[in-house]
């Protein structure tokens, strides 16, 4: 009934979100007396009203899988037109390639590992426009799971480092990886499988980035939450059924709307102030700061569902059982051997401020693969940084960016 519920209260939000649009722009006609300075010299009410009924319009409009919408990158000061094309079709998740018409034939190719966390890969928008200059980009283009019919079957955490294999053996050799968050797990894996199995097209470099490989490390509430409670809590109070209206009609999933209400909680006063920040900006006409904190929330809370077996298979491994620390990590009941990790260089990318995944978690990787040589090995820690911030905005264009592509340079 959760499920239900949800789109009932969509249903009706949708609603008054127009309804809020309308009312802001009846409040700031020109015909209407109530924009113009009263008698006394108050500022008159429909200005205000106005702004506090688009804020809600924005807050409760409903919302889709957003466009990539990267047509152009800056190169030299000149635009150069960017090609977006999907080159390989999956069930779960297609594979996207960006690339800038007048980028050299010879140029790196990134595949760029999408978290499937309830987000859109179009999350990481910021990360692939920046990378887009000087590399041939890919992308895990991650399926909604409640639009995968049921008879595609399932998916879960080896399917998910089925696919990782698959997009780089379609890219082919000499390939770079950068897993953001969540996938640093399965493609750490995937890599050491790769390099067990002597696989051409195992990658030359792997970034991962506020990954969570070793939660036991600087825990936050994210994996206190996930420790605190046994397995069927999750499995009976937050995976759902897909409604009948969607095409995954029948799936279980642990939907989106649970994990935005579950990191918006977590800080809930910086939203609620930041929502306040927009209302003064609209009322003070400063469309542009408030078209930015728009831009930010719109993406934020676009969100998808993700297989219920993934979701509690990640549950387990990575934040209750410790697998891949542990070396009890298996694929198709096979044991994933780290120390076979010998060819692919590693870098480990942390924020300071990262209330995700803790400091020390990310980099327990590179203790975690002993034969790997210390040359192929480095880490960085981006100082005054959040887990958004690690790739996204100006810390990770000036600061951190450079340090990936000083990194692939070096091991290309």
């Amino acid at each position: 009934m959760l499920y239900h519920a949800y789109e009932l209260q969509r249903s009706w939000l949708s609603s008054a979100s127009a309804w809020a649009a309308i009312g802001a722009e009846m409040m700031t006609n020109p015909a209407n007396p109530a924009n113009y300075t009263g008698p006394s010299g108050y500022l008159g009410l429909g200005p205000i009203a106005s702004s506090a009924l688009e804020v809600f319009a924005h807050a409760s409009a409903p919302r889709g899988k957003p466009a990539w919408g990267i047509e152009t990158v800056a190169i030299d000061g000149k635009d150069d037109r960017v090609v977006e094309a999907t080159v390989l079709n999956k069930p779960f998740g297609d594979l996207k390639r960006f690339r800038r018409e007048s980028l050299p034939e010879d140029a790196p190719r990134l595949l760029i590992v999408a978290p499937m966390s309830g987000h859109y890969a179009t999350l990481l928008r910021g990360t692939v426009e920046r990378m887009i200059e000087n590399y041939e980009v890919y992308v895990t283009d991650w399926a909604d799971a409640k639009t995968v019919p049921l008879h595609e079957g399932s998916f879960d955490l080896d399917d998910y480092i089925d696919y990782v294999i698959e997009f780089l053996e379609h890219i082919g050799e000499n390939a770079h990886v950068m897993a953001v968050c969540q996938p640093s797990v399965p493609v750490f894996a995937a890599t050491a499988i790769m390099n067990r199995d002597s696989h051409p097209c195992a990658p030359a470099t792997l970034t991962m980035m506020g990954g969570p490989i070793d939660t036991r490390c600087s825990p936050t509430s994210v994996n206190d939450m996930a420790m605190d409670r046994p397995i069927e809590w999750f499995r009976q109070t937050v995976i759902v059924t897909v409604p009948m209206q969607h095409r995954g009609a029948g799936r279980r999933v642990y939907p989106g709307f649970l994990q935005l209400a579950s990191f918006m909680s977590m800080n809930l006063g910086s939203h609620m102030k930041s929502h306040y920040e927009m209302f003064k900006h609209i009322n003070a006409g400063d469309d542009e700061s408030a078209q930015a904190t728009k831009d930010f929330y719109e993406e934020y809370r676009s969100v998808c569902d993700m297989t219920a077996e993934f979701y509690l298979q990640t549950v387990v491994e990575v934040f209750q059982e410790h697998s891949i620390p542990n070396n009890t990590f298996t694929h198709r009941d096979r044991l994933v051997d780290l120390g076979a990790l010998t060819k692919t260089a590693l870098l480990a990318i942390e924020g300071e401020r990262d209330d995700i995944s803790g400091l020390g978690q990310t980099r327990a990787a590179l203790e975690l693969t002993p034969n790997l040589d210390a040359s192929k090995k480095r880490y960085f820690m981006a100082e005054g940084a959040g887990h958004y911030g690690i790739f996204n905005g100006s810390r990770w264009r000036d600061k951190i960016a450079p340090v990936v592509e000083e990194f692939i340079a070096a091991h290309g």
